[in-house]
């Protein structure tokens, strides 16, 4: 059973689920391309450079007790995240709004104290390079300070009048119409306090459906008769149903008590032999198993030996024998899609060159790479799979050193690895903040002495990106772009491994009722085909 139907808590499924079931954001997310659809916002424009975002709020958009939804409503929903401090899920999704802030939550400070986004979470940097931090002089920005000092930012979410609601960010993201699908930007009704909101049949939401009634085996809700858009609703109503193992829940589905099934971990076995069925879909998870590279460690700090590293991985061996054909071979850091220039061509040739060029002929005089993963029987697989292929196409050889999480987690932050192993989990399909996760801080800066190192060749030029036709070249910088796949992909600060896998029953009478990489179906699109009849 969900824990909390409180937007700012929803941390994943079932919560998620029934919190973009009761509640409606500015956009939504095309369950198939994954791209932003108006939602409470039926439009909204940017600024050339993607730093300020204006969304119109729909006017007869309403609240289940007939109130209308405003731009106020997103205002005081997104400041309440900061203030639940450690207890909001995701709140690293915000980090990126000039101003945002999240209550310390450390002993020796006062409960009331407020610190910078850029304490948000141990584990995402800021956006932006220390010379450009708001605060710091550096950008020419009329939102950011340019004088020294500590003092925070206003925040930079404001309504400019009742149905439209202004957003400024601290870095560009073109993609930000789609962050903000996440349940986490979703409002809550009134000036509620910086506690969770109780699951209540008689909560005030703003979605498709209301909740209609809680019990033992879970919670159900009803078309709501105030959303804006009910008459497109086909579903009377729906039931997100509480289930305590995969055995349990598959023997309700093949019992007809269960039409859609999701969330639900199945043993190999069983995935075997579930794969026939026309009920059985599977996708790529949003997610990534990868290797982080120390690549402010010689000899990693050469880009062509990252490179080298990463193009010799055989990565369809490691999907097909180590994991048990249950991942998918990740050929970039993203599984959203993305062109060419996002995707790692396994090149065993080319890999032993640009060795060659680093200076370490056939491996010669390459040191042990000293290869840290977790207390982990498939992962240990996994690594000794590496350090196989690494030997026989490099020559080159692994220490693989296993250890505790907490144990792995002291050696990442003492820098104490050359390669340490990592996994994240994507909340959106956000570009821009999904690399966030993936890199950490020293991987966002450019290099000050980058210039000597190309003609050296240690670091090779990189490549020019032109300029959309909606920002100038001159509004591009190196900053900008080091948030993107496919800088990352080129640079190779981490080693991207495989993407694990969702699986899914839905009965086939059931239509609309997608699966993606995100694991979140809109009941907005589902129906039942009342006509189906068995084959």
């Amino acid at each position: 059973m969900p824990k909390s139907l409180d937007p700012a808590l929803a941390m994943a499924p079932p919560e998620t689920d029934i919190v973009r079931a009761v509640y409606e954001g500015l956009t939504e997310l095309n369950t198939g391309t994954l791209e932003a659809m108006p939602a409470a916002a039926e439009s909204w424009t940017s600024t050339p450079d993607f730093r300020s975002w204006t969304f119109a709020l729909r006017k007869n958009s309403r609240w289940s007790n007939g109130k209308p939804v405003t731009a106020e409503d997103f205002v005081r929903s997104w400041k309440r995240i900061g203030e639940l401090g450690d207890a909001a899920a995701h709140r690293e999704l915000l980090a990126n709004i000039v101003g945002f802030q999240v209550r310390k939550k450390r002993a020796e400070a006062p409960s009331s104290e407020l610190v910078p986004n850029s304490n948000v979470s141990d584990s995402l940097p800021s956006p932006l390079p220390e010379s450009t931090r708001p605060g710091d002089a550096g950008r020419n920005n009329s939102n950011v300070r340019t004088e020294p000092g500590p003092a925070p930012l206003d925040f930079g979410v404001s309504a400019t009048d009742a149905y439209t609601l202004r957003v400024v960010l601290t870095a560009p993201d073109k993609d930000f119409p789609r962050l903000v699908a996440h349940p986490v930007f979703r409002p809550v009704f009134g000036d509620m306090p910086a506690v969770p909101v109780p699951i209540s049949k008689d909560l005030v939401t703003n979605g498709p459906f209301r909740i209609s009634s809680i019990d033992a085996d879970g919670i159900a809700v009803v078309r709501s008769d105030q959303y804006w858009n009910r008459d497109a609703i086909k579903l009377e109503s729906a039931k997100f149903v509480s289930s305590k193992n995969a055995e349990e829940v598959l023997a309700a589905y093949r019992a007809g008590e269960i039409d859609a099934i999701t969330n639900v971990e199945f043993e190999p076995l069983a995935l075997k032999l579930l794969e026939p069925f026309q009920d059985f879909r599977r996708r790529t998870h949003a997610a990534l198993n990868f290797y982080e590279v120390n690549h402010e460690k010689s000899p990693f700090d050469d880009r062509r030996v990252r490179e080298a590293l990463s193009i010799s991985l055989e990565r369809e061996r490691l999907t097909e024998g180590e994991t048990e054909g249950i991942t998918t071979p990740a050929l970039g850091f993203l599984p959203f899609g993305g062109g060419s220039e996002t995707r790692i061509v396994q090149d065993r040739d080319r890999a032993r060159d640009l060795m060659e060029e680093a200076g370490f002929p056939r491996g010669e005089n390459f040191p042990v790479i000293r290869l840290v993963v977790n207390r982990n029987e498939t992962q240990q697989r996994v690594a000794r799979a590496v350090a196989r292929m690494w030997k026989q196409n490099l020559n080159l050889s692994t220490e693989i050193v296993v250890k505790d999480l907490a144990e792995l987690e002291a050696a990442r932050s003492a820098g104490d690895f050359d390669l340490v192993r990592r996994n994240v989990v994507f909340p959106s399909a956000n570009e821009f903040m999904s690399i966030l996760a993936v890199l950490k801080p020293a991987q966002q800066t450019v290099e000050t002495d980058r210039d000597s190192r190309e003609r050296s060749g240690a670091v090779e030029a990189r490549p020019a990106i032109a300029p959309t036709d909606e920002t100038a070249a001159s509004e591009t910088d190196d900053t900008d772009l080091e948030m993107t796949e496919a800088t990352a992909v080129y640079e190779h600060w981490a080693i991207p491994l495989y993407f694990p896998t969702s699986y899914s029953l839905v009965k086939p009478y059931v239509i609309g009722f997608e699966i993606n990489s995100l694991d979140a179906p809109l009941l907005t699109e589902v129906a039942i085909d009342s006509n189906w009849q068995p084959k």
